[in-house]
């Protein structure tokens, strides 16, 4: 049987992470890769059995590149990503352990349920938002270059599945831009660090590019108001990207 491993990574997610372990208790075991958190979410995931490294936080990608290797010294052969704020279903549970047997595919992406301000997002990009999250380890890792957001490079085939993952992403307003506002230094450093150099209108027109291709080309329309708010927030974050891209441009990085 190979050995599948499900890792969750973590910084002061108490709230969450209790029911998130417990909706992957059908894994060979739990790995929580902890950036230090300061509330109980240490104390809970010993509580609930899991394996706890800490190690401090350096980017997304990174932290996913240790969290392989961590995997693959506990002897796992696959592991199978899972945010805090996600669970997995038992319908996904039974797909996953079927498929880990296959010899050709190395990679499997999983549809997601989001649910944004207690509704569950229809267009916008927030579904079916397919995440490649479930990888065999000798044959995955991070690009290093995608510090948010990360792209995972794989050495072979990759394949979806039918089954989802539910996404609790954003509760309130408040947490939409406490997270936006933790991506947005990497979202800009990525941008400078592609020699990207922002002009006058681009500080207009790609805001405005972001609010039709979330609202019209990927049918935000089809979630009402709520399509409409996240359409124009992620408009709003994409100018604030351009924005601190134009001042690592005017102070060299």
């Amino acid at each position: 049987m190979p050995k599948l491993l499900a890792v969750i990574l973590t910084k002061n997610e108490e709230r969450h992470i209790r029911e998130c372990i417990e909706s992957v208790t059908w894994t060979d075991g739990v790995l929580i890769s902890d950036s230090f958190s300061e509330d109980a979410t240490v104390e809970i995931a010993h509580q609930m059995g899991a394996t706890v490294v800490q190690r401090p936080f350096i980017n997304f990608a990174e932290q996913r590149n240790i969290a392989l290797a961590d995997a693959k010294a506990m002897g796992a052969e696959w592991v199978f990503f899972v945010d805090a704020d996600e669970r997995a279903t038992p319908e996904l549970a039974d797909e996953i352990a079927q498929v880990i047997h296959n010899q050709t595919v190395v990679g499997w992406w999983v549809p997601r349920y989001n649910f944004i301000l207690g509704h569950q997002m229809c267009g916008g990009g927030w579904y079916p938002d397919h995440q490649l999250r479930l990888l065999n380890i000798d044959h995955a890792r991070y690009d290093p270059t995608r510090e948010v957001h990360e792209t995972v490079i794989l050495d072979g085939e990759a394949s979806y599945l039918g089954e989802h993952l539910i996404h609790y992403n954003y509760d309130t307003l408040a947490n939409f831009r406490a997270k936006q506002n933790r991506y947005l230094e990497f979202e800009a450093k990525i941008l400078y660090d592609q020699g990207i150099h922002p002009r006058p209108w681009t500080y207009l027109s790609m805001p405005l590019r972001e609010l039709w291709r979330r609202y019209i080309t990927l049918k935000g329309y089809r979630d009402g108001w709520v399509g409409l708010l996240l359409s124009g927030l992620m408009g709003w974050y994409t100018f604030r990207a351009y924005a601190r891209l134009g001042h690592l441009g005017r102070k060299g990085g």
